[in-house]
């Protein structure tokens, strides 16, 4: 990975560990349409990250990473329906929504962040 970038960091670790859910949930569980709803989402929040590196503008970065955002969101109802049907259990859960919480507040974080500059720079102008 490039530079030292925490929501790179940790959205692409995220997919290894949801792409590790999904085999797990193929081959032991025998479960194969949940599994594949939680991989899209899963993996995609990390590359719409990635996208966001070259966005276009700051409009397009902030979209990307508002994609990342909806993608998480969905990961997280995924995760709960999951658990709910005892396909995982508690342990696997909290540790997988505890990333998700934390990747979803980062990537708030950045989104706010990265508004309020584009505003103030408006503002200024």
């Amino acid at each position: 990975m490039k530079k030292d970038n925490k929501i790179l960091t940790i959205s692409k670790s995220f997919a290894i560990r949801i792409i590790r859910l999904f085999q797990f949930l193929q081959n032991e569980k025998k479960e194969f349409v949940l599994s594949k709803q939680i991989l899209r989402s899963g993996t995609s929040i990390g590359a719409n990250v990635r996208e966001s590196e070259h966005a276009n503008s700051v409009d397009d970065f902030i979209y990307k990473l508002s994609i990342s955002l909806k993608e998480s969101n969905e990961t997280e109802y995924w995760l709960e329906l999951l658990y709910e049907t005892d396909y995982i259990n508690e342990k696997q859960f909290q540790s997988l929504i505890s990333d998700n919480k934390e990747i979803t507040a980062t990537l708030i974080k950045i989104i706010k962040t990265t508004k309020s500059r584009r505003n103030s720079t408006k503002e200024a102008k």
